[in-house]
């Protein structure tokens, strides 16, 4: 929280006041006020000038009063849109959101502003902000995980498109948690089919542990349950196979070493056929 805060109070400190904007503002506010026929609060209108609001919304956010300053900075875009005021303030409501745990609501500014403002000097930091939302999303790995995808969606933006931001480094650790995540919804469904003595669809999703996730920490498990399935259905030659490639990239693993007993009491040991499809992706493993 210091961390974004900090970029918060940079970003508003460079705020620049312009006059026209300002007069725009002050005019429709004053037409408002000389009409003792409208209630303003029914109207859901704020008297203050869009600088006023921005100003109360900071010093909300510093007081705590999240709700408070939402409502302020969602007054200004709505009363003063596509203004330079308004774009600060989207940048600032994002943030707000992010911070009250309403993370779809900042999603939706955040997408919002980064349509309307894709090469602004805040759109890396909203970006980042709307990849945190998703991140925050994220459940166990017994749970639907469409955030893991959309983290990993929302936190390549950062990495391709603003590759010299502050941001990357935090996105591609994110990125590899989401991809952590995927990977474990794979092995947790391959367990299940295991259990079952459905072989073949275990397999399968073993196999896109080992080979579209080969630099998560789930490879090694992958590696062993292959050996386990593939010895179970009678496949010997690929279950030495995934037992090689396993202690080659991870010779001190516990997976490792529960493999090689497995094949000891057939009679075998690991032995690699670079044939094999399991030997071919062994190129990508974490380890190798």
């Amino acid at each position: 929280m210091t961390y974004l805060w900090s970029n918060v109070m940079r970003k508003a400190a460079r705020i620049a006041l312009v006059s026209s904007i300002l007069a725009g503002a002050g005019l429709g506010m004053t037409a408002c006020q000389s009409d003792p026929d409208i209630d303003i609060t029914k109207l859901g209108v704020e008297s203050e000038s869009s600088e006023a609001l921005y100003n109360q919304g900071l010093a909300n956010i510093k007081a705590g009063n999240l709700n408070e300053a939402s409502r302020k900075f969602d007054a200004i875009d709505r009363q003063n849109p596509f203004t330079e005021w308004s774009r600060k303030a989207l940048v600032m409501s994002t943030f707000t959101k992010y911070r009250q745990g309403k993370n779809d609501e900042a999603i939706t500014t955040g997408n919002r502003y980064l349509s309307q403002y894709p090469r602004s000097d805040d759109s890396a930091y909203v970006q980042y902000l709307v990849g945190l939302c998703y991140s925050r999303q994220i459940a166990d790995v017994t749970q639907d995980q469409r955030p893991a995808n959309r983290t990993i969606e929302a936190m390549s933006k950062v990495v391709k498109d603003y590759p010299d931001s502050e941001y990357v480094e935090d996105a591609q650790a994110k990125i590899r948690f989401a991809r952590d995540q995927l990977a474990g919804k794979e092995m947790q469904i391959g367990r299940y089919y295991l259990e079952r003595k459905e072989y073949l669809a275990a397999i399968q999703r073993f196999r896109n542990v080992v080979e579209q996730f080969s630099t998560t920490n789930q490879v090694e498990e992958a590696l062993a349950r292959l050996t386990e399935t593939y010895y179970a259905m009678g496949i010997v030659e690929e279950a030495q196979t995934a037992a090689a490639v396993l202690g080659r990239n991870y010779p001190d693993s516990q997976w490792y070493s529960d493999s090689y007993k497995l094949l000891q009491r057939g009679g075998v040991e690991p032995r690699e056929n670079k044939g094999s499809w399991i030997s071919r992706a062994a190129a990508k493993l974490a380890g190798a």
